[in-house]
């Protein structure tokens, strides 16, 4: 059971643009970690812009599972996931996530914001925090 992706975007008009991710893609191949990086941040974007405000889903994408959840105000967060990892957890994830960094970023900054801009570091710290450890 694996996290590969927390990503936190915002939905606005006319497009969705990511805020801020965190990415885990220590157990792909060195020479394929960028294009697995672009490939979920693409994902997580598409899944974001097609889901209604207000929503939640889970969408199957090649060997991933990739759970959304898009709040009224246009804040969206993206998890993608092996199959196995229990979807009521990244539901759980998402929302402590979402309105964590609701309360932490300004709602002024969302629809300009962007990774360079956005002053928020605990995604890397909940992907690994929800990280599932296989004892050796």
């Amino acid at each position: 059971m694996r996290l590969y992706s927390l990503s936190v975007l915002y939905k606005g008009d006319p497009k969705v643009h990511l805020l801020k991710a965190a990415y885990d893609v220590s157990t792909f191949n060195f020479f394929q970690r960028s294009s697995v990086q672009e490939f979920m941040t693409f994902t997580s974007q598409l899944i974001a812009e097609r889901s209604a405000l207000g929503s939640r889903a889970s969408v199957k994408e090649q060997e991933y599972l990739c759970h959304v959840y898009v709040r009224s105000d246009g804040l969206a967060g993206v998890v993608i996931a092996d199959n196995e990892y229990p979807q009521r957890v990244c539901f759980t994830l998402l929302d402590k996530v979402l309105d964590e960094f609701s309360r932490q970023v300004s709602k002024m900054d969302w629809p300009s914001g962007s990774p360079a801009t956005i002053s928020y570091s605990a995604l890397d710290g909940y992907l690994s925090k929800y990280q599932v450890r296989t004892p050796r």
